[in-house]
């Protein structure tokens, strides 16, 4: 395992979120697996993870009290670190908040603690409500190592954030396709400028990036057949010296022993590899429609109660010649998108702005 000093410490270069950890059945909405997840996490701090990521609205609430039982009272607390967040609009009261998330967590202190999904329709809200004043004291008195902020938002409310506090880190969403075809190397830039040091989110892009089209598939296969689809992401994003540590929200043993194979090899990619990656990631985004990553933020009080990235996903599939995906999306639990009444609620809040409603109107015509 790759380490990287932060502030007189050290932490693994690779992190293990657990916004994804496994559910019951497999089933969205069911409760965590505590058995496999367990394995999981086991596997994680046993490969040599140290920062391990949570969040208060993560699993429907319960994946901090998850953390806190099955890392927190099962391993000595200077071995690893933890990282959770406040979220103003998963609940607003940040002291409730902050002094609930360290009974979960079986703990005194948090290791980082982060202002959650920093966006442009959350930002004002984020600061005035006090709660950075407030975190900061935190920090003052040890309850909190090291405050920052993860963000979605443009990288001009992304410099007025930088400037509204004394932050020492800041995670953004950042891989291959949204250096080149979003505001991610934009972003990488600005926090480089500031002297900070970057936590990524994303970096296989929800999942997405760990399979692309055939033809893409293709290439990357050609070049390294030993190597995993996704591990080309996790190459690219640890290649870049301002990234401290790199997420990654492992539902597998199997993903975990990849990714930790990926942080362990010595050889970085070539310029031929580069190369590749590019070509690759051309090829995927000329086929692929919509950049959804599955973060769920839009399914929150969708007045249809669609299953929006089940549906996104059904649509990608759609656009690239799947004959039987829009049956399936008939098929689905809950709302169709022929019951969307176009409110643009999923649209606020969308870290990848997807204009779903119109998404939706368009599946409905197809529909008949």
């Amino acid at each position: 395992m790759e380490y990287r000093e932060f502030q007189g410490g050290r932490i693994s270069r690779l992190g293990m979120g657990t916004m994804r950890l496994p559910r019951i059945d497999g089933k969205d909405g069911a409760p965590i697996d505590y058995a496999r997840a367990e394995e999981v996490v086991d596997c994680a701090y046993d490969n040599g993870i140290t920062y391990f990521d949570t969040a208060w609205p993560y699993h429907e609430g319960t994946s901090e009290e998850f953390v806190g039982k099955a890392l927190v009272a099962r391993h000595p607390r200077d071995s690893f670190a933890i990282a959770t967040k406040f979220n103003i609009h998963a609940h607003p009261d940040y002291r409730f908040v902050f002094e609930t998330q360290l009974e979960r967590l079986q703990t005194d202190h948090l290791d980082f603690y982060l202002v959650h999904a920093v966006m442009d329709n959350t930002i004002d809200e984020y600061l005035s409500c006090g709660c950075i004043d407030y975190l900061t004291e935190q920090r003052a008195a040890g309850r909190i190592r090291h405050l920052g902020f993860s963000s979605h938002a443009a990288p001009a409310n992304l410099r007025r954030f930088l400037a509204a506090g004394d932050w020492e880190f800041v995670q953004i969403q950042l891989n291959y396709l949204d250096w080149e075809y979003s505001t991610a190397h934009e972003e990488h830039d600005i926090i480089t400028e500031a002297g900070l040091p970057i936590i990524v989110m994303e970096p296989v892009r929800g999942g997405r990036l760990a399979s692309l089209t055939p033809n893409a598939n293709a290439l990357l296969q050609d070049a390294h057949p030993d190597w995993s689809i996704a591990s080309w992401a996790m190459r690219w994003v640890r290649s870049l010296p301002q990234v401290q540590t790199v997420l990654s929200g492992m539902t597998t043993v199997e993903q975990v022993l990849d990714n930790v194979a990926t942080f362990s090899a010595k050889e970085m990619l070539s310029a031929d590899d580069l190369a590749v990656l590019e070509r690759a990631r051309d090829s995927f985004h000329a086929e692929i429609s919509v950049p959804c990553t599955g973060c769920r933020y839009c399914t929150e009080g969708c007045p249809a109660g669609i299953d929006i990235p089940a549906v996104l996903e059904l649509y990608n599939k759609i656009k690239m010649g799947s004959q039987t995906s829009l049956a399936k999306i008939g098929q689905l639990e809950g709302g169709h998108p022929g019951d969307c009444i176009g409110c643009g609620l999923c649209v606020g809040s969308c870290p990848q702005g997807i204009d779903t409603p119109a998404i939706m109107a368009e599946l409905s015509a197809m529909a008949g």
